[in-house]
């Protein structure tokens, strides 16, 4: 079918016309957008506005402690380097954290005002009309879920029921009220008078879900500064205050646990210290009760400054193998705490031991154990972040025991050789009097008790200094401050998208229409489907109240469109073979009801507006329809006639008895004060094929080509029956009539095809019933006559 042009149509589409098409649903545009923007209106209306909290904190970093300062000189437990940001940002927003502002804030109760439409919901101290008093279990309250309505009647009754529509029983401020989460009662506040005659609806959550909701819709991140160390805060929510209370909530409890881990710490190693100077006060009132014993035996109250190089040899000795012993005895001491603990307890930092490794482990471990203490308030030991923090404070404890055993060897080995020394020095003393040297002996165990005793005794001052100065880890660079303009709903963008998806759903709609339509429409389209093949003319679509046929001096668009289907039908037939007669058109279409009869009816008409002898043959023998526009008296039927069926002689009976002749089937009609000869169907033969295949048919059409100047032939569909292609021989023009929004492209294929087998020979197509907004050339420069003014609402 390439020949026929139907494969052309997508590639020959003008991208005007394309346009033309949703130009001419412009009405639908604007009615979708006014919809659209109605609604969107309506949305904003009644949409609860969203409201933009924010604040900036600052992560503090802690100086850590010189690698040279043993704890004893120097009490910096909290030393751990520069805080990760993302880190405690996990701190910050943990659920614990949520958990514990919800219940502060008393998130889990909400009270709203109900409307007609929406309610507004209340927050704040002095908005409340009355307070809750559980009597129930907090552990029951926290997971409770309840609403209820109060009806404010008086100052001291109120209304109280458990559906919007169910039993409102009376009640006094004060009563006990039985309910599923157990007894309540409400309690007045000053504000209650504020609320007389309103109805407020009270919803109980659970607190977890609440700061599970609350802890989804907090943005916590890192600012934008890759070395930075500000935190930004947001929080959208209905209520402004709210949001900024939520916020400063969050940080003042984030605040407050960094500081109670950290006194946790000190006190730990507090409690520490004291065990050891406990256990060192016995040992040096041992040595002093000692060295006054010896004294008052030996009656001893001086000796002599004999041996000074000796002795000061040995002091230095001695002072050297004191710091080791006492470097021992921390680690031993250490290393015992370590093995022993049962659990995950925080231990001492930086108390003593040299070895920077082991202090930054003890830092390190400390801060797990409290993050593991958190998340135990809202979970337990199987949580797979508590395991893994089991593991990693299980990896931290066994590289502070391997770091503490090396250290231990290192020292006990450091303690030996000093002995040896000491040793050496000390066997030149002994040749001074017994009494001098054990003098000595008790002075020196003395000394260092003494010495040891002193030290803890000035750390554990430092120590409770600490833990009375102990400070957060973050800093308030803005207070949580609130956006005062909503943030949600955007009106803006509101009306933008409402317009869009206004414009969208009608184009959308017109685009799969576009996409779906397999109809004519108006003779371009039509041009392009056909090729060659002409397409005379276009006739408009009849209103209800538009006459069938045309009337005498008719100018409306149909009567034009005619008189151009007149002239276009001598223009072809003038340039035909003149060899035989041109004066025969047969009108055909596909299928019933496409408009055949419609335009052989007026196309006789018009024809006989010209003076010329026009004849009309109802030659659709199954499916009469000529006596619609024409009665068998020769009036033309009006609108309130009831079409009926001739009872005279007519094509059938002409086939049937060949004693009639022409003039006994011809029935005289006037037209506009024009005649015009018909010969109806006749009645309804059981063999219409065999009939017109006899000879009274060809003797007919030869006989009547010579009687009349016009013979237009109101045949049978062609796709239906075959009664028009066994009389399409004897045609001179065949007019096709198409039903615009009716007829398929598709069924263009059969006469196309007829036509190249040369079954139909001069076919012509005739598009009917287009519509005003479709039609093409006439309708775009109009016919200059009658045009029809669509009213304002029309949308086609």
């Amino acid at each position: 079918m390439s020949s026929t042009g139907l494969n052309r149509s997508s590639n020959e589409m003008d991208l005007k016309e394309l346009i033309s098409v949703y130009v001419k649903k412009w009405k639908w545009f604007a009615l979708g957008a006014i919809i659209a923007l109605a609604l969107a209106h309506l949305y904003l209306r009644y949409a609860v506005p969203q409201y933009s909290a924010a604040a900036k904190i600052q992560i503090l970093e802690d100086n850590g402690a010189s690698s040279e300062l043993s704890v004893l000189q120097d009490l910096d437990i909290f030393s751990g380097g520069k805080t990760k940001i993302d880190d405690e940002i996990d701190i910050l927003n943990s659920r614990s954290n949520y958990i514990s502002l919800v219940k502060k804030l008393k998130l889990n109760i909400r009270y709203f005002v109900t409307g007609n439409i929406k309610s507004k919901e209340l927050y704040g101290e002095g908005q409340y009309p009355f307070t809750i008093s559980f009597l129930a279990a907090d552990s029951v309250i926290n997971k409770a879920r309840h609403n209820f309505y109060v009806d404010i009647i008086s100052d001291n009754n109120f209304g109280y029921a458990e559906e919007e529509d169910g039993t409102v029983t009376k009640y006094t401020f004060g009563s006990t009220i039985k309910t599923e989460i157990g007894n309540i009662i409400l309690i007045p506040t000053d504000a209650l008078k504020n609320y007389r005659n309103e109805r407020l609806h009270v919803v109980v959550s659970p607190i977890p879900t609440i700061a599970d909701s609350y802890r989804n819709r907090m943005v916590v991140k890192a600012a934008d500064s890759k070395f930075s160390n500000i935190i930004d805060i947001t929080l959208t929510d209905q209520v402004q205050k709210r949001a900024i209370d939520i916020i400063d909530a969050l940080i003042e409890i984030n605040n407050t646990n960094a500081v109670k881990d950290k006194k946790d710490v000190a006190d730990n190693t507090t409690k520490f210290i004291n065990d050891r100077i406990s256990e060192i006060y016995n040992s040096l009132s041992t040595a002093d009760e000692t060295a006054e014993n010896f004294k008052s035996s030996r009656g001893i109250t001086d000796l002599g400054s004999q041996a000074n190089v000796t002795f000061e040899q040995s002091t230095a000795g001695e002072q050297q193998l004191q710091q080791a012993s006492i470097q021992l005895n921390i680690a031993g001491s250490m290393k015992d705490l370590i093995a022993n603990q049962d659990g995950y307890d925080m231990i001492p930092t930086n108390v003593g031991i040299s070895d920077p490794g082991i202090n930054n482990a003890a830092s390190q471990y400390n801060e797990l154990v409290s993050q593991r203490k958190r998340l135990l308030e809202s979970s337990n030991e199987k949580n797979p972040v508590i395991v893994k923090l089991d593991q990693q404070l299980e990896a931290l404890k066994r590289g502070m025991q391997s770091s503490l055993n090396n250290v231990t060897n290192n020292l006990n080995l450091q303690v030996n050789s000093l002995s040896k020394q000491l040793s050496q020095i000390n066997s030149r003393i002994y040749a001074a009097p017994s009494n001098e040297r054990a003098l000595r002996d008790i002075t020196r165990k003395q000394q260092t008790t003494e010495s040891l005793y002193l030290y803890l005794l000035q750390k554990r001052e430092e120590s409770q200094i600490t833990f009375a100065s102990a400070s957060p880890k973050s800093k308030i660079v803005d207070s949580a401050y609130g956006s005062y303009k909503p943030v949600s709903p955007n009106t803006k963008l509101v009306y933008m998208a409402a317009l869009i998806l206004g414009l969208l759903f009608p184009f959308s709609v017109v685009y799969v229409g576009q996409l779906l339509d397999n109809k004519i429409h108006n003779k371009m389209g039509l041009e392009r489907l056909v090729g060659s093949v002409p397409v005379l003319v276009e006739i408009p679509k009849l209103g209800k109240k538009d006459a069938k046929l045309v009337q005498k001096d008719d100018r409306s668009v149909l009567a034009e469109s005619l008189r151009i289907l007149r002239t276009n039908i001598n223009y072809v037939q003038r340039t035909k073979n003149k060899s035989k007669a041109d004066n025969l058109i047969f009108v055909t279409s596909s299928v019933p009801g496409e408009g055949k009869t419609f335009v052989s009816s007026n196309l006789a008409a018009i024809y006989a507006s010209t003076g010329k002898k026009v004849l009309l043959i109802g030659a659709d023998i199954r499916n009469p329809k000529l006596y619609n526009f024409f009665s068998d008296e020769g009036h033309v039927q009006k609108e309130t006639d009831k079409p009926r069926r001739s009872t005279k002689n007519g094509l059938t009976e002409f086939l049937v008895n060949s004693s009639l002749e022409i003039q006994d089937i011809v029935v005289s009609a006037h037209v506009n004060d024009n005649p015009i000869d018909v010969i109806f169907s006749g009645k309804i033969p059981p063999n219409p094929t065999e009939l017109l295949m006899s000879d009274r048919v060809e003797e007919l059409f030869k006989r009547v080509a010579e009687l009349y100047d016009h013979v237009i032939v109101d045949t049978a569909p062609l796709m239906v029956v075959t009664d028009t292609v066994l009389i399409s021989e004897f045609a001179s023009q065949i007019l096709y009539v198409v039903k615009a929004g009716v007829t398929e492209t598709k069924v263009l294929e059969f006469p196309l095809k007829l036509k190249e087998e040369g079954k139909l020979k001069g076919l012509a197509f005739v598009v009917n019933n287009v519509k005003q907004a479709n039609l093409g050339y006439g309708g775009k420069y109009g016919y200059g006559y009658g045009r029809s003014i669509k009213k304002w609402w029309s949308f086609s």
